[in-house]
C-alpha cells in the first residue's frame, strides 16, 4: 500500500493548509472521476485498471509469449509516453543492466526516442544476427523521430526475412480506426494493438503502449493491472485521510504557493532512473502551462549525494524533494568483517545493505529539512510488479489533482507543437514553405 509521509514539510507550510484546500482538493477529485473538467476526453485511464479490454490483454500476452519464443531481441520505436513508462518499469522490476543479464527472454533496444544517427547505428549493431521483432508504437505513425526509426528497422527486418515474414515480427500499437501506421499495418498484415483514443501518451504505461514490451522482459502483468486497480479503488475515496494521491497533490501544491519552484524526484535505488524519467514526463507536460507549473527534475541517491548535494544542501531555496521509499530489496547482502580495517568500516561489519541504505536516508532527510529543503515521502511496499502498479496509478492520479489545483489542462500539451512546426519548416516539409523563409531569415541574422 502507499503511504505518504508530509512530517517533514510540516514545518514549511501553515498548519491548516489541508482545511483552507479541502474544496479545492474535492472539486479537483470530482473533475476526474465525473469528467467534468478540462481535458476531458483523455479521462480513460481513471477507471482502465478495471475496464481495459480483456480480450485485447490476452492478445498481449500471446504476443509476448510468440516473441519470447521466435525473437532474440525486441526493438521498441517510440519516443515520449510511447516508451518511456515501459522503460521504466523494465529496467526497474528487471534491472537497468536486463540486456546483460543471463535470462530465458529477448534484449529490449528502445530506438525512435531521438535523432542520433550514432544511437541507431548502435542498436543495429548490438542486434546483428539475432532473431528480433519491432514493436513500433504511435497514435498517428508521423511523429518525426519514431518514424524514422521504423523505416530503418522494418527495412531491416525486410531484407533479413522477406516482406511476408517481416510483416509476423512486427507489431503496430497505433490508433484504433485511422491514421498512417494503422493504414500500413492493415495494408501490411502486422498484429495491431490499440492506443485508446481516450487515453494520452504519457498515461498510457498501462494500456497495450506499455504492457507488450514489458510482458516480453517477463514481468507479471497481471499483477501490475491488479496493484493498479487497487491503487484506482483507493485513489477514488473522497476524503484526505484515506486517500494517499489528495495528500501528495495538496502537499506539492502547498509548497508550490510558498515559492518552491522545483520538485526533486529521489529514489535510492539505481534501477528507478526511468521511473523518474517517467514521472519527469508526466508532469512536466501536464502541469507546465500557462507560465504555472513545478519543474519536475530527478536525481539518483545515494550516488548524486556526492554531486548534487550540495545544491540540495546549501543552493537556492526554491525546491523541495519527493523520495521514494522502495522498501526491503529483493536480496540480502551482509558487509564482511575485515581483519585489517584499513577502511574502519568494521562498525558496520554484520550489517544489512538495507540497513545502511535506510540510515543514509533518513540523515539525509534529516539534514536537508535543517537545511532548508522540505520533503515528502512516498513509502512503497517491496518493490514488485503489484507494488510498482499501485506507485504508477498514485503518480497519475496525483498528476491529474494537481493540474486542476493550478487551474490547467492536465491532458492538453499545446507547446509541444511548437518545436515541431518550426522543424518541418527547417526540413522542408510542404507547406511550411513562409515559415521555412521566416526561420532562415532569424538563422542568418
Amino acid at each position: 500500500m502507499i503511504q505518504v509521509n508530509l512530517t517533514n514539510m510540516q514545518s514549511f507550510v501553515t498548519p491548516n493548509y489541508e482545511t483552507e484546500l479541502a474544496a479545492r482538493v474535492r472539486d479537483a477529485h470530482d473533475k476526474l472521476q465525473l469528467g467534468t473538467g478540462a481535458g476531458s476526453d483523455y479521462i480513460g485511464w481513471v477507471r482502465l485498471p478495471a475496464d481495459y479490454d480483456k480480450d485485447e490483454f490476452a492478445r498481449i500476452k500471446a504476443a509476448a509469449a510468440k516473441i519470447q519464443s521466435d525473437s532474440k531481441a525486441l526493438v521498441v520505436v517510440g519516443i515520449g509516453g510511447s516508451y518511456l513508462g515501459a522503460r521504466g518499469v523494465i529496467e526497474c522490476l528487471c534491472s537497468a543492466n536486463y540486456n546483460l543479464k543471463k535470462k530465458n527472454t529477448p534484449n529490449i533496444y528502445f530506438a525512435g526516442n531521438g535523432l542520433s544517427s550514432d544511437q541507431l547505428s548502435e542498436v543495429v549493431e548490438l542486434i546483428g544476427d539475432d532473431d528480433f521483432s519491432v514493436n513500433v508504437i504511435s497514435k498517428s505513425g508521423t511523429t518525426t523521430e519514431p518514424a524514422v526509426a521504423f523505416r530503418f528497422f522494418r527495412k531491416l527486418l525486410e531484407e533479413k526475412y522477406g516482406v511476408e515474414e517481416a510483416a509476423k515480427r512486427i507489431y503496430a500499437t497505433t490508433d484504433r480506426a485511422r491514421g498512417a501506421l494503422k493504414t500500413l499495418a492493415d495494408e501490411a498484415g502486422y498484429e495491431t494493438f490499440v492506443v485508446p483514443d481516450d487515453v494520452g501518451g504519457r498515461y498510457s504505461v498501462l494500456t497495450a503502449v506499455g504492457l507488450l514490451p514489458i510482458a516480453v522482459a517477463g514481468v507479471d502483468i497481471d499483477a501490475l493491472m491488479a496493484g493498479a486497480a487497487d491503487m484506482m479503488n483507493t485513489c477514488a475515496k473522497p476524503e484526505l485521510a484515506a486517500n494517499p494521491a489528495w495528500q501528495y497533490g495538496a502537499a506539492r501544491y502547498e509548497l508550490y504557493r510558498t515559492g518552491k519552484k522545483i520538485e526533486v524526484l529521489a529514489a535510492y535505488e539505481p534501477n528507478f532512473r526511468f521511473m523518474c524519467e517517467w514521472w519527469k514526463q508526466l508532469y512536466g507536460e501536464s502541469e507546465g502551462k500557462e507560465n504555472k507549473g513545478l519543474f519536475p527534475a530527478s536525481v539518483e541517491f545515494t550516488a548524486d549525494l556526492h554531486s548534487m548535494g550540495q545544491y540540495i544542501q546549501e543552493g537556492e531555496r526554491h525546491l523541495f524533494e519527493t523520495v521514494v521509499r522502495l522498501g526491503a530489496s529483493n536480496t540480502t547482502n551482509v558487509i564482511p568483517f575485515d581483519t585489517v580495517n584499513g577502511d574502519g568500516l568494521n562498525f558496520l561489519a554484520g550489517k544489512d545493505m538495507d540497513f545502511v541504505r535506510q540510515q543514509a536516508m533518513d540523515g539525509t532527510l534529516l539534514a536537508h529539512v535543517e537545511g532548508g529543503v522540505p520533503n515528502i515521502i512516498v513509502n512503497v511496499d517491496k518493490l514488485s510488479a503489484y507494488s510498482l502498479g499501485e506507485l504508477i496509478y498514485f503518480f497519475e492520479y496525483s498528476c491529474g489533482i494537481s493540474g486542476y489545483l493550478l487551474e490547467v489542462n492536465p491532458f492538453d500539451q499545446p507547446g509541444v507543437e511548437a518545436y515541431k512546426k518550426n522543424m518541418f519548416a527547417l526540413l522542408g516539409k510542404p507547406g511550411y514553405e513562409e515559415l521555412r523563409a521566416a526561420l532562415l531569415a532569424k538563422l542568418n541574422g
